[in-house]
């Protein structure tokens, strides 16, 4: 092991030049406006191919929003002593959009150095795991370690906008690429002290809320139906959901269900017109014992006495809904092995967390395998001058090998 940690400890330049030829090519989906991650992925299976590997395998997800009719998947696979069971690292391709240039103060997709710092648009979502996962496997190949178990990378497309094309096509659609004996680590999400592994995630809708009764001049406010006071009278109603699904598990932050009204949408645009028609959303991050229908027929009874007292109508819409995934056990085998290997890298305290719901770990959860989401991140994914460390990929790549080579 400590031929490997050494090994690592010189790939600062390998780092950079990686991240330089990642960042120089954007991989935006069709959603944000791009044309997929077919070049990103062809860079990465060369890189694979010069590495030597000889088990690489490409899976394209049909999608003909992109010129090439595709969404590309690539895993790698390097045996192990026990052929049987494989660690897989699973890091995503593609990227979200730059926003504002006005706010980035270099070119997004032109790598910065700052010493320890690497600036760019990706480098930190999701291009870190990437480069961990590269370099735990070019370091196993020069120095002729065989690990203990196989090492699997996997490189998935679309993780930015829902993995239909990604993750979720590999485990509908090539599920045989798994052993249920496997273990998956995905680097997606973390501290910048080491120490967050996330095992669980709370369940997440997003509810629409349509308020319509009749617009009306303000003068003559008895001719309609003013759908902004009921509209307020709703939105303050939702608050009394946490007190009413109120469990906590202080495995989470914040520990308890959490009912928010978000976005307002625009109702009439002069004073003096009552509006016949509001629109507001609640996001509902929701402890995973309870089941989202008891929320939605909740939020129902509320809007139907709204109705009764006001005379409006109401209807809904949920844009997005997902019940929680069951939590990887905490005694799990990917659970141990992955605290103690952090543990053993970044000499600190390392804890399981759950989180308010998201990750890509579901997928694989809801199959019945057990997944855990784990890196050394500062939480710059998606901002303007988003940074990675250098120093960070290589010691998360320290934890990688440390799990492939720990009995």
């Amino acid at each position: 092991m400590d031929a490997l940690f050494s090994k690592l400890d010189q790939q600062a330049e390998i780092v950079v030049d990686i991240q330089k030829k990642l960042t120089a090519i954007p991989a935006l989906g069709p959603t944000n406006g791009g044309d997929g991650e077919k070049e990103k992925a062809e860079f990465l299976v060369e890189h694979l191919k010069s590495m030597d590997i000889a088990d690489i395998r490409e899976f394209h997800a049909p999608d003909d929003r992109v010129s090439c009719g595709y969404r590309p998947n690539i895993a790698a696979i390097m045996p192990g002593k026990n052929t049987e069971k494989t660690l897989w690292v699973i890091s995503h391709i593609d990227i979200v959009p730059p926003g504002d240039l006005a706010l980035w103060s270099s070119d997004p997709y032109t790598l910065v150095q700052e010493d320890d710092k690497i600036i760019g648009r990706g480098v930190e979502d999701n291009q870190q795991g990437i480069v961990s996962s590269l370099l735990v496997a070019q370091a196993l190949i020069d120095l002729d370690i065989t690990p203990e178990i196989n090492y699997g990378m996997i490189f998935v497309a679309d993780e930015e906008t829902g993995s239909q094309y990604g993750l979720g096509y590999l485990v509908d659609e090539h599920e045989d690429l798994f052993s249920k004996d496997d273990l998956f680590l995905i680097p997606d999400f973390g501290e910048p002290t080491s120490e967050q592994v996330e095992v669980a995630e709370k369940s997440m809708f997003w509810l629409k809320v349509i308020i319509e009764g009749k617009q009306c001049h303000a003068s003559t406010p008895d001719m309609g139906l003013n759908t902004l006071v009921p509209c307020a009278d709703f939105i303050l109603r939702i608050k009394e959901l946490e007190s009413i699904f109120d469990a906590e598990n202080p495995i989470y932050d914040p520990p308890r269900s959490t009912f928010q009204p978000t976005m307002k949408e625009a109702n009439v645009a002069n004073v003096n017109t009552i509006p016949g028609r509001d629109v507001f959303y609640v996001d509902s991050r929701v402890m995973p014992e309870y089941d989202l229908d008891d929320i939605l027929n909740t939020i129902k009874g509320f809007g139907s006495e709204v109705e009764k007292k006001y005379g409006v109508t109401i209807s809904y819409d949920i844009p997005m809904r997902e019940q929680a995934a069951p939590a990887t056990p905490v005694d799990s085998e990917i659970v141990i092995k992955t605290m103690q290997s952090i543990k053993k890298v970044y000499n600190n305290n390392p804890r399981t967390v759950g989180v308010g719901g998201g990750t890509v770990a579901a997928m694989l959860r809801r199959k019945g395998y057990d997944a855990v989401v784990w890196a050394t991140l500062n939480h710059k994914a998606h901002q303007p001058n988003e940074w990675a460390s250098i120093q960070n990929t290589i010691n998360d790549g320290k934890v990688i090998g440390d799990m492939l080579c720990s009995k």
